[in-house]
């Protein structure tokens, strides 16, 4: 730039970037409102309060509810995924890698209860996800656990009684009933005890719980020497 020259204005942001930014928008307002209300009972119009965009701007973006929590859930594993790899990257061990990906998961659960509520309570509402949901970004996280337990079995450190596929999904149902086992339970206890009607139960500290969980688990995959 000249001294006579006049600034140039700043480029017109892109359609496709105010398209990108919107459906973001309307992303984060359906997690805040299925973590709210729920699936079933969520409005569309609800959401799109949440988002501050009319009410069929949505269907711009998404054919229905449904369509809109399935795509709610690939862009969060997808961020789940980014956050697990990037966690493993710097152990070569593969008992290493998997305690990391077990404590990383549900460090995750704890730090954003809202994104796990929607993504292990709410997707159970959804009678589509149930019955056509089976790749995407998902089988990417199913391939990021068997992947630990493949290199393990390869080198000899983990037990070889079970495919790498199956064991996968053995641990990832765990992790995912621990997070539901926790997102269930309130915050602080309710009034209990003998003679008091319902027990009294709080939230168990996910922090020891995901030590308890990557003993459990490198128990059952070591080998024995």
């Amino acid at each position: 730039m000249t001294a006579h020259s006049s600034p140039q204005p700043p480029p017109e942001e892109a359609p496709n970037d105010k398209q990108a930014e919107k459906r973001s928008r309307i992303l984060v307002a359906a997690e805040k409102v299925f973590a709210r209300s729920g699936f079933f009972a969520a409005k569309v119009s609800e959401i799109a309060k949440e988002a501050n965009v009319a009410d069929g701007t949505i269907y711009l973006y998404f054919k229905n509810k449904d369509d809109l929590l399935i795509s709610l859930f690939e862009s969060r594993v997808d961020h789940v995924n980014a956050v697990l790899t990037q966690a493993i990257a710097p152990y070569r061990d593969p008992s290493e890698q998997m305690a990391a990906l077990i404590r990383t998961y549900l460090k995750l659960v704890q730090d954003q209860p809202a994104v796990a509520e929607v993504l292990t309570i709410e997707l159970r509402q959804s009678s589509k996800f149930m019955k056509e949901y089976s790749a995407g970004p998902f089988a990417e996280l199913l391939r990021i656990i068997s992947g630990i337990i493949a290199r393990g079995q390869e080198q000899g450190e983990f037990v070889t009684s079970g495919t790498a596929p199956l064991l996968a999904r053995m641990i990832f149902g765990m992790l995912d009933e621990l997070a539901l086992a926790w997102l269930l339970l309130p915050e602080t206890s309710e009034p209990g005890g003998p003679g008091h009607g319902k027990p009294s139960r709080t939230k168990f500290e996910l922090g020891q719980t995901a030590e308890s969980a990557v003993a459990f688990v490198l128990q059952g995959l070591l080998r024995r020497k």
